[in-house]
């Protein structure tokens, strides 16, 4: 079987679905393909931050964000040299700028993709295809000219076919099957780290709006507050997943217990290492981002580290980036390498100054990691702040911001419904 559309849309995450629903607003007949039955996946990035919340109130959609199951985080704080905590940012302090969302907000991704999904629907030119899965690339006169895929019947059984498309963006994520067999060329940066999530019930009275980070013994533990739980990321060196498994549960539980004594009386709550899902942290970007007929944008294009929650983010503004610019080309079916680049020249300096900031994050992660020291930020970097509370803005406006915040293209922007 072989079909037909504008732009061919492969992985619903963030960056898939909002290029998908920015699309179809303009016009373009887009086909988005989700090779799962739900968007329900546990531990995916859920951070919402001020930015993507702005264009979210473009799109018309922020009373039906605002919906939704979620909590807000105010402030980050990290540990100091004397046994406590100091605040190293302040996302109210964003308000003084003009910044309409003071805050960063933790929701469920899967919610925010159903509402991008309910949206797209909304638009006679949107389809979405779930439980089809892109197996490789079709090619025709020399360049991509669609997918081939296998798609579920719901009988239990399986169908292929093709989609043909003028466009293929790629946005099936890090390990994205579609860059794989473009043969794009791909920088890999060093991460001396993974992280393994899991999560702990939060009781009444409990800590809200603080993002934390503890450490201890060469181990460090983010704490992120959800509505009715804590989820917790429990960062080690990277290659040791097999050994914390053969430990078994047991011997995880009283790690956390040592880092977190506030919560060790429900660190039982974990019944075994299947409770705790391992994430490969990776760093990488493409050194060009397309090939004629193919774009890669969101973490197909640039692996982000889970520091600093930027990932999200960063994958959503390359959507509108991508829809701002191509929407054009694609309407009049001229859309072109010379198109495609312009979405790598304008999204690569954000991306590039975003992976340094993670990177020099990692160092304050990667010799307490190698040396099982305890770790904190630097001393100078405390007293500054101490000083200098403005200076919280910086980080807070770097993550919940960005160098290059996108805006809604005027073909998409709508009143609240």
């Amino acid at each position: 079987m072989v079909e037909r559309t504008t732009c061919c849309v492969v992985g619903g995450g963030p960056a898939g679905m909002m290029l998908g629903l920015l699309l179809a607003r303009a016009g373009v007949e887009v086909t988005v393909l989700e090779k799962h039955r739900d968007f329900l996946d546990d531990f995916r990035g859920d951070t919402v931050h001020p930015a993507t919340l702005d264009l979210l109130d473009a799109l018309g959609l922020g009373d039906r964000f605002a919906a939704l199951p979620r909590s807000r985080v105010t402030e980050v704080v990290l540990p100091d040299e004397r046994g406590g905590v100091q605040r190293i940012g302040d996302f109210g302090m964003l308000g003084r700028f003009g910044v309409r969302h003071p805050y960063m907000t933790i929701v469920p991704q899967w919610d925010l993709l159903d509402l991008l999904a309910d949206a797209g629907r909304e638009e006679p030119t949107f389809r979405l295809r779930m439980e089809t899965e892109a197996m490789s690339l079709v090619r025709a006169h020399g360049r991509v000219a669609g997918v081939r895929y296998r798609a579920a019947t719901g009988t239990g059984e399986h169908v292929e076919g093709e989609i043909r498309a003028d466009l293929t963006v790629a946005c099936d994520g890090r390990k994205s099957v579609l860059r794989a067999a473009s043969g794009l060329r791909v920088s890999e940066f060093d991460v001396p780290f993974d992280t393994w999530w899991f999560a702990l019930s939060r009781r009444q009275g409990e800590q809200s709006g603080v993002l934390t980070r503890k450490a201890g013994r060469g181990r460090f533990t983010v704490v992120i507050p959800r509505q009715s739980y804590f989820q917790i990321g429990y960062v080690a060196p990277k290659g040791i997943d097999g050994q914390l498994r053969d430990r078994g549960i047991g011997a995880f539980r009283d790690d956390v217990a040592e880092l977190l004594p506030e919560y060790a009386d429900r660190v039982g709550e974990l019944v075994s290492m299947d409770d705790v899902k391992h994430l490969d942290v990776r760093l990488n970007r493409l050194r060009r981002w397309h090939t004629e007929g193919l774009l890669c944008i969101g973490d197909a294009a640039h692996a982000m580290s889970p520091v600093g929650g930027v990932g999200v983010n960063l994958a959503t503004q390359d959507a509108v980036a991508a829809a701002t610019l191509l929407a054009g080309p694609l309407r009049r079916g001229t859309v072109g390498g010379k198109d495609l680049a312009r979405v790598r020249k304008r999204r690569l300096p954000a991306t590039v100054l975003a992976q340094a900031l993670q990177r020099v994050m990692h160092a304050d992660l990667a010799g307490p990691l190698r040396t099982g020291t305890l770790a904190g930020p630097p001393g100078p970097l405390l007293a500054a702040v101490r000083r200098f509370p403005v200076l919280q803005v910086v980080p807070t406006y770097l993550v919940g911001v960005g160098f290059r915040p996108e805006r809604a293209p005027e073909f998409a922007r709508r009143a609240p419904a």
